[in-house]
């Protein structure tokens, strides 16, 4: 699937783009294999495409709908003010499944935009 803001390759049903932020829309052309599902059969999983530790906020970004960034900034926050934030985060590590592996082709390299 490719990004419609960056152009950039991301994985295939992804919400938001790993690499500018942009929410992504399905288009006629696009799979729409992951869109298929009723909404209320969604799980929530750790990510195994867009993880920093153990993909914790990338998977809760992921079933909630919201920018990665935004729920790693708050899980930051709960963790410095609060405290809590690192034992739930290890706990959430523990119990949440690893999702499925999209399929990302990073190793065709990027072209860059001129303008």
């Amino acid at each position: 699937m490719i990004c419609s803001n960056c152009q950039r390759e991301i994985a295939e049903g992804s919400n938001f783009c790993y690499n500018c932020g942009a929410k992504q829309v399905l288009t006629a052309g696009a799979s729409s294999a992951a869109y298929s599902a009723p909404r209320s059969s969604k799980r929530l999983v750790r990510s195994s495409n867009d993880k920093k530790l153990g993909g914790v906020c990338a998977g809760l970004a992921d079933y909630f709908d919201l920018d990665v960034t935004l729920v790693r900034v708050v899980w930051l926050l709960a963790f410095l003010c609060a405290g809590v934030g690192l034992l739930a985060y290890v706990v959430l590590w523990i119990v949440l499944p690893l999702g499925p592996t999209g399929v990302v082709n990073s190793s065709v390299p990027s072209a860059s935009v001129t303008s």
